[in-house]
């Protein structure tokens, strides 16, 4: 199915080739908690991109100094770093994207789902902001549980009357990187050439690699997919126990969101053929919402490719999914409805 289309693999071979593109380069990005372990490597990816051309810091503490450090190297993006809820609204001000890493970070023991209490209310601030300020730009989320994180975001901007389900996305990129990666380790193959569409969710079992739709076609007996499978599902909390309670996955969260950024921001300018995967609002299965590849264009999701054809294997993580994901989902919905 990907490879009748520019193939995601060709966004992080973009971003390995130093970020070269022929798209018009005049956009606005904003990243909301710039000072965090996501947020400083993220934001000097974005700088050094020429998709870029004006970078907007935003976080509690310590952007002045991020913003400062980033603004002294030689690409064109012009950086600025905003503190504080009060300077909110001038650093969204006019932001063609979004990109939203704030929150905590899991520690060893914990699930995606306990980071739900602080997180949901930041991101519902944040996206709140969103909407009032930046109503048209895409919005990123990469803040977890994703699962839950966005259908708060859909909430909140239904709630101020500018909800477009085409410009709201759940970043799962790093679960797609991460396939690609495990994929190409295996095979003996340059992870920049592997493509595995990860569908479902963004934690443990709602995260389906869809091996069988692998480019190039690969094939692995039974035992090996299934522990692929569980290695890519529990990757998260295999950099969470290896860094021994200094965090989480941010390096390769912050290569996968910039990935992402990068392909929605080529799709604005007119690249035609690009395809991520990401959690979005989506009518493909039972649940409400769904990663899946998408098409992306000049107004975010053109259209939603479906799941394809997938194997016996591949159907029961689909049916297995569905519970977790429809009460993360409904956990983050409830949240919505009675944040004020």
């Amino acid at each position: 199915m990907l490879s009748r289309l520019a193939r995601p693999a060709a966004a992080a071979a973009a971003l390995r080739r130093g970020l070269a593109t022929t798209a018009q380069n005049n956009a606005k990005v904003a990243v909301l908690g710039a000072s965090g372990g996501i947020g400083q490597p993220l934001s000097l990816l974005l700088k050094n991109s020429p998709l870029v051309s004006k970078l907007s810091l935003y976080d509690i503490a310590h952007t002045p100094g991020v913003a400062a450090d980033l603004s002294h190297i030689e690409t064109k993006a012009s950086v600025k770093g905003f503190m504080g809820p009060e300077q909110l609204p001038e650093c969204l001000k006019g932001c063609n994207v979004v990109v939203i890493p704030a929150g905590v970070p899991r520690k060893p023991g914990m699930t995606r789902d306990d980071l739900f209490n602080t997180n949901a209310s930041i991101v519902a601030t944040l996206t709140s902001a969103c909407a009032k300020h930046c109503p048209e730009a895409m919005i990123c989320i990469i803040s977890n549980p994703v699962n839950s994180t966005i259908p708060i975001t859909s909430e909140v901007f239904k709630k101020h009357g500018v909800y477009n389900p085409k410009k709201i996305f759940g970043v799962t990129t790093l679960d797609v990187v991460r396939a690609n990666t495990f994929v190409a380790e295996l095979k003996g193959l340059d992870p920049a050439k592997v493509s595995v569409p990860v569908i479902g969710g963004h934690a443990g079992k709602t995260i389906i690699p869809l091996i069988s739709q692998c480019t190039p076609k690969v094939d692995f007996p039974q035992d090996q997919l299934e522990k692929l499978t569980g290695r890519i599902q529990e990757a998260g909390t295999e950099v969470v126990k290896a860094k021994a309670g200094a965090g989480s996955a941010t390096l390769s969260m912050a290569f996968a969101g910039a990935r992402f950024a990068f392909s929605l921001l080529n799709a604005m300018s007119g690249k035609e053929g690009v395809i991520e995967c990401a959690f979005v609002r989506s009518e493909e299965t039972e649940s409400p919402y769904f990663s899946t590849p998408l098409l992306l264009g000049k107004n975010g999701i053109e259209k939603n490719l479906g799941i394809g054809k997938i194997t016996p294997f591949e159907e029961k993580m689909v049916a297995d999914a569905m519970a977790e994901l429809k009460a993360s989902i409904k956990k983050g919905e409830d949240f919505a409805k009675n944040f004020k």
